[in-house]
């Protein structure tokens, strides 16, 4: 007996394919993953060399002070499929190069915090730091939460105020103050930086509310700029503030007799030069930002030009080069005034400024100690030029650390 068989054909019904939920977890975005591996390798470069134009030094700020957000875009390319294809392996390799290479200014940054109490103490002594109810000092000079969160402080009273007149221009300043009620505040007073040319009293506030907020008097103030008004225009505009700031010391509640300068680039060297130069017992010390000290010193070691024409800059603020304003070099250079009355100093810059050279702090530096005069150079090795714009950042929390521990062994 024969049994017949028919074969039955089974077809197979196509099972639709689900896309996955994340486009970066397959080989095909490996383009995507290259161009977000190049890009954060490319950023992070800027953390080693110099920035070769102008606004790839702002690009530098964010990269150094901000690294902790370059790490986690770094990442991107190694999310899950990374080895999937060709390009996404070398997206992953950039990614990780670019990622431990935005670590580096944390890393150097938590080296400098760790010395930095101890560095304090023993140039200034070791005094506690002011603070009002609700406004405590800074515990320790670098955490971690606070790069993510930013640093918290309470709200401070803000006036504008015309300090001179000069012509027919308006010279003012912007008064930051507690809100509680309080004695006479002693004063730190602002000056901004621009090259001697732009910027205002608005520039980088956070620092004058913060140290409002503690109880301090402070003032920013505006100044004519070059080359308009060549030297010692900015100078004599700064003198004429603080002359203000001291004859209505009781109507503004402030201590005309404890005084602190704080200046960044244009501004230090302001800063420094005032206090070093006017004679007032009251100034009880200078702060300086990453500043000029020794003009001539400057013309003759130019920075790349494709980033800031710096020669042109001094040229337009001192009426000329050194054979054509030489007395003036001599006059606005800080580092020809240090001597035995020389207040209190604390210099502050970045191991890869690209504006002004670190040799001029290093020099000041040099001149302070040979005159025994209480000083600290608060050495940043990863920052660049306005490293401190980002005020949680790595330079922000290291510097305002220092800022106060300096405020409050000067005022005392």
């Amino acid at each position: 007996m024969t049994k017949n068989i028919t074969s039955t054909r089974l077809e197979k019904t196509p099972v639709a394919r689900e896309e996955p939920r994340w486009p970066w977890l397959t080989a095909g975005y490996a383009p995507l993953r290259l161009l977000a591996g190049a890009v954060s390798a490319a950023a992070a470069a800027l953390i080693m060399f110099s920035a070769p134009t102008y606004y790839l030094w702002m690009v530098r700020i964010g990269v150094t002070e901000w690294s902790y957000v370059l790490v986690v875009l770094a990442l991107l390319p190694l999310l899950p499929g990374w080895r999937r294809s060709r390009g996404g392996r070398i997206a992953g390799v950039l990614g990780l190069g670019a990622a431990l290479l935005a670590l580096t200014p944390l890393l150097q940054a938590a080296l400098v915090a760790r010395e930095l109490p101890a560095q304090l103490d023993h140039s200034f002594g070791a005094v506690p730091t002011r603070a009002i109810t609700g406004a405590a000092p800074r515990q320790a000079p670098l955490v971690a939460l606070d790069m993510l969160r930013g640093i918290a402080s309470p709200p401070v009273r803000e006036r504008s105020l015309v300090y001179v007149t000069r012509g027919s221009q308006q010279l003012g300043l912007d008064l930051y103050q507690p809100l509680a009620a309080q004695d006479a505040a002693p004063v730190v007073l602002i000056i901004h930086g621009g090259s001697w040319q732009s910027g205002d009293s608005t520039q980088l506030p956070a620092l004058n509310s913060y140290l409002a907020a503690r109880g301090y008097a402070v003032a920013a103030i505006n100044y004519r700029h070059a080359p308009k008004y060549p030297f010692p225009a900015a100078r004599d505009d700064v003198l004429a503030a603080l002359a203000y700031l001291k004859r209505n010391a009781g109507d503004l509640g402030l201590d005309s007799q404890r005084i602190v300068l704080l200046g960044r680039s244009a501004g230090g060297q302001l800063a420094l030069l005032v206090a070093y130069t006017a004679g007032d017992p009251a100034i009880r010390g200078a702060i300086s930002f990453y500043a000029p000290a020794d003009m001539r010193y400057g013309y003759a070691n130019p920075v790349n030009p494709a980033v800031l024409d710096s020669r042109a800059v001094l040229s337009d603020y001192l009426g000329g080069s050194p054979d054509q304003a030489g007395a003036a070099y001599d006059a606005a250079s800080p580092i020809n005034f240090v001597g035995p009355t020389t207040p209190p100093t604390l210099l502050v810059h970045g191991g890869s400024d690209d504006l002004v050279q670190l040799e001029q702090s290093e020099r000041l530096d040099a001149r302070l100690a040979a005159a025994d005069r209480l000083h600290l150079l608060l050495y940043l090795p990863w920052a660049t030029h306005g490293g401190d714009a980002n005020f949680s950042g790595p330079s922000g929390q290291l510097s305002t650390y220092a800022v106060e521990r300096f405020l409050a062994a000067a005022m005392r």
